[in-house]
């Protein structure tokens, strides 16, 4: 099985053909006995420009949607395919992309969901979030945070009973009218240097509670990512995705 490993601002992940499952997902994934990745994008078909994939997370469960996964899946085929417009299908959702004169990936994203603000209790602690859904859920929470309050409140909100399907956090700060700072934690991956649905999720909460306007950049560990919502808050996400390398799997 062939593979290329990208990554996007630190977020990495492997392509590789169709034939993955969960087990083999979990071992690539580990930087011990496999690979070592944030995930894997599994493409289950590519005709042209078009290609539909599958997301893993490094615990072998399937996520519905990965904006830095997806990206790196739209880099990958645009290469592979010689055209800068591309579209990639994931979750039965369709995203169009294209790769800009500068090497950055845009990709529309579409309609985002952004819930009330919500208090849950985790840990004894009152937590105020503002739940989204960019194809997969998340929990946007506005702190004064740093890496160890990630740490310590990711886990316990992923897994809140409020969020039976678990959830991916972000512990937001806004920085000013057109900027957020933001640690993330992903469900099934742990903290991550970047993610792009974090960033989707984060912008679109900070919007529409009047934290910021659009476009919004997105500050995390990994460097960032710049989130644009059109009048009907429909989201295009604009990052860079790089290959590392590639290679032939011994499965």
């Amino acid at each position: 099985m062939r593979f290329s490993k990208w990554h996007a601002l630190g977020n990495s992940y492997l392509v590789v053909d169709d034939g993955m499952e969960a087990e083999l997902a979990q071992r690539l994934c580990d930087l011990r006995y496999g690979i070592g990745s944030d995930g894997v994008v599994e493409v289950v078909s590519a005709n042209g420009a078009a290609a539909e994939i599958v997301i893993w997370n490094p615990d072998g469960s399937l996520a519905e949607f990965s904006g830095n996964g997806s990206r790196i899946a739209a880099a990958w085929l645009s290469a592979r395919a010689g055209t800068p417009h591309v579209t990639i299908g994931a979750g039965g959702r369709s995203y169009p992309a294209a790769i800009r004169e500068d090497g950055t990936v845009a990709m529309g994203v579409g309609d985002v969901e952004v819930g009330e603000m919500e208090t849950i209790t985790v840990g004894g602690e009152r937590i105020e979030l503002t739940p989204v859904s960019v194809g997969n859920p998340h929990a946007v929470v506005r702190l004064e945070a740093g890496r160890d309050d990630l740490l310590r409140l990711g886990p316990l909100i992923e897994r809140h009973e409020r969020f039976p399907e678990r959830t991916n956090v972000q512990l937001v700060q806004v920085e000013g009218r057109n900027a957020l700072r933001a640690f993330v934690w992903e469900r099934g991956a742990g903290e991550t240097t970047a993610s792009g649905s974090s960033a989707v999720a984060a912008a679109s909460a900070a919007v529409a509670n009047g934290w910021c306007e659009t476009p919004v950049t997105v500050r995390m560990p990994g460097g960032e990512l710049r989130v644009e919502l059109d009048d009907e808050a429909r989201v295009t996400l604009v990052g860079p995705a790089e290959e590392i390398c590639e290679g032939e799997l011994r499965v």
